[in-house]
């Protein structure tokens, strides 16, 4: 995208063409703007970030660049000075990056001083003195995207980069960054308009030597549309797994293993465990980052009546997570236990539920063999020598592709509740198209209204056209510095 100035407003064209309409977004848009980008505190070195027209300017205000042009991507070492003091402020390196090939598509200068606290702050507090203004949280990024460096999409993605607490939510992030998902939307973009185009040729040319288009070819584009969409759609349950985790509820009495297999699942004590039953008083929630999606394993409280207040609240909890878990792990060190847990846990859960023998270490003579016909699918495990804790884990990955399938080819997928109702509208909108059409109940042009919906719903997920209160929402999360 490229970025064009007019008197009144500010407007983006994509690479496909098409023109947005970015109001001026922020107060002083056009300022140079400075903020740390990198995790304030003690460090080796920390990052600050210039962007804008004058950001040349500040930099040799404060003894950067003194004498001649500075040289694109070249690191220049340099001693900053205070622009009003001339107290000196710290030995740096400074880099400059020319526009439009900067991050922000604008001109950009890296100061890289010394870590800590004392030196940035007094490097950033004087680019300001010099004529910077602070930076808004994501600015830099709202910035790309105005200047056409990324889309709406890719700069969603480094957030999630920033933000990704597994390495399937990182990678994930990155394949976005790269424009498979924008791809995928630009060319269902592209199907949409192609129906347009189709509809626009009948109304406007409709005694041309080829004659009119069939509207059953009309139908089966709109159709082949349709399932495009519903396609990706089906990919948002698998994209909420890999972006927040599988959540996997341990569910049984109390002292029936739980809290030791949820250590061993995690090859950490994260979880109290004792021989008094009732020690786990509240819900214990841990992220195991592993492939193929990452899983939030939950020990909960054991279930039983009680009157102890304190308990109670607790088993409320586990309750809770119970209505939300996409698999529950059914536990009991006795069969009586296990197949009880199990009838409880069914009835309390939408997810799927596994029948988990533990403490098999410890296992004597109890009648185990004649209860297998009841539940034939028992994982037993053990906490203590690690046995059936692979099986477990690979049991509970099969449960979840059968309800949410999670893409292990590096498919696109859609992980933000933006992206799924910015879908569902472009698919409802196609989908009234078909009926109308197929019924023939409304003129083409009208009829075509709902094409046109579907394109900007599409168009407002990738940025290709305006809305203020959609970057609002995409960058109002972002940490100031990017």
């Amino acid at each position: 995208m490229r970025r064009e100035h007019t008197t009144d407003d500010t407007r983006t064209m994509s690479q496909d063409g098409s023109t947005s309409h970015f109001t001026s977004l922020l107060p002083g848009d056009d300022d140079t703007i400075v903020a740390l980008a990198t995790a304030p505190g003690r460090g080796a070195v920390a990052l600050i970030r210039l962007s804008g027209a004058r950001a040349v300017i500040i930099a040799r205000a404060l003894g950067a660049y003194a004498s001649g042009q500075p040289e694109a991507r070249h690191a220049l070492r340099a001693m900053l000075h205070d622009p009003h003091t001339h107290e000196p402020l710290d030995d740096v390196l400074v880099t400059w990056f020319a526009p439009p090939r900067s991050y922000t598509g604008e001109e950009v200068v890296e100061i890289t001083t010394h870590g800590g606290t004392i030196a940035p702050s007094r490097v950033q507090a004087a680019c300001i003195a010099a004529g910077a203004r602070p930076a808004l949280p994501g600015e830099f990024t709202r910035r790309a995207v105005l200047n056409g460096r990324l889309d709406l999409l890719q700069a969603e993605a480094v957030a999630d980069i920033i933000d990704a607490r597994t390495s399937a939510m990182q990678e994930q992030a990155l394949a976005q960054l790269d424009g498979g998902l924008s791809r995928r939307l630009l060319a269902l973009r592209e199907d949409v308009v192609h129906l347009e185009a189709l509809i626009a040729y009948d109304i406007d040319f409709p005694e041309e030597d080829d004659g009119p288009i069939a509207r059953s070819r009309v139908t089966d584009a709109a159709r082949s549309l349709r399932d495009a969409l519903d396609a990706l759609l089906r990919t948002a349950p698998g994209g909420a797994l890999v972006r927040d985790g599988a959540l996997v509820v341990l569910a049984g009495p109390p002292n029936a293993g739980k809290s030791s297999l949820f250590n061993a699942l995690l090859g950490q004590s994260r979880a109290i465990v004792t021989a008094v039953p009732g020690t786990t008083r509240d819900a214990i929630e841990a992220l195991l980052d592993r492939r193929p999606m990452p899983l939030r394993l939950v020990d909960t409280a054991g279930l039983r009546d009680t009157e102890d207040p304190v308990e109670r609240l607790g088993i409320e909890v586990s309750h809770r997570y119970l209505a939300e878990a996409h698999v529950v792990l059914a536990c009991g060190d006795h069969p009586d236990d296990v197949m009880r847990t199990f009838d409880v846990v069914r009835t309390r859960t939408t997810g799927a539920v596994l029948a988990v023998r533990t403490k098999w270490d410890l296992r004597e003579g109890d009648g185990w063999v004649g209860h297998r016909d009841a539940l034939r699918d028992v994982l037993c495990v053990s906490a203590e020598t690690g046995a059936g804790l692979a099986e477990l884990l690979a049991a509970i990955d099969r449960a979840i592709q059968d309800t949410a399938p999670v893409s292990t080819t590096g498919d696109v997928v859609i992980t933000r509740e933006r992206h799924r109702h910015g879908l569902t509208r472009a698919r409802d909108e196609v989908t009234a198209f078909l009926e109308v059409w197929s019924a023939q109940a409304l003129p083409a042009p009208v009829a075509a209204v709902h094409l046109l919906s579907a394109r900007d719903a599409l168009g407002e997920l990738i940025g290709t056209i305006d809305t203020e209160d959609v970057l609002d929402r995409v960058f109002r999360d972002f940490c100031i510095g990017k």
